[in-house]
């Protein structure tokens, strides 16, 4: 578990980084918005309730992929999911849609590194030692998430994507993420950004 020390050096990445990030990328994530308010004719940018630290809501900033009158459908997408709009695809694909998530990370709701947050009815019913994953922030990357960097490919092969993605996806995320938080270290998060 990370120590005192550990989470005040995290945290200062976090807002130094957010900082930075949103200044420098600020020109592309109003381009994408732009895009996606065209596409969707809609608010360009995507607010969904996700599971964060000590399991409380939060609302997610991305932006949007998908026609407005679909995101109350499967949380599963796959790689030619019909519901992801023409440029949704290439800006998934570079993970562009999720630059905003860069002021959810300046106001203290996620970290750069950490565990994907998750919809309801997965991290809220996590038990036992499986619980330590929601006593940090949730995070933009991470190891799970570059080890499933191709989820959606990998989604889109099997002939049950949801049976799949909580019988086998699901438990390797929490094994990962597991890993992650007990033996944390401030270089191992500059590994998953670099990496990112």
């Amino acid at each position: 578990m990370l120590t005192k020390k550990q989470k005040i050096i995290k945290r200062t990445l976090d807002i130094t980084v957010a900082i930075l990030g949103l200044i420098i990328l600020m020109p592309i994530i109003i381009f994408a918005w732009f895009i996606a308010f065209i596409e969707t004719k809609s608010n360009g940018f995507y607010f969904q309730s996700r599971i964060g630290k000590n399991g409380k809501n939060f609302h997610i900033i991305k932006i949007k992929t998908m026609y407005p009158d679909v995101f109350n459908q499967s949380v599963i997408t796959t790689k030619n999911d019909l519901r992801i709009t023409k440029f949704g695809s290439w800006f998934r694909k570079y993970k562009i849609d999720e630059l905003p998530q860069l002021f959810n990370v300046l106001f203290g709701k996620m970290s750069l590194v950490g565990p994907r947050p998750d919809v309801s009815g997965y991290a809220d019913l996590l038990s036992g030692s499986d619980k330590i994953i929601l006593e940090v922030r949730p995070g933009i990357t991470g190891p799970a998430s570059l080890y499933f960097r191709d989820e959606e490919i990998l989604l889109s092969k099997q002939n049950d994507p949801k049976k799949y993605n909580d019988e086998v996806i699901w438990h390797k995320k929490i094994e990962l993420n597991k890993e992650y938080i007990i033996d944390y270290s401030f270089k191992k998060d500059i590994y998953f950004i670099i990496k990112t």
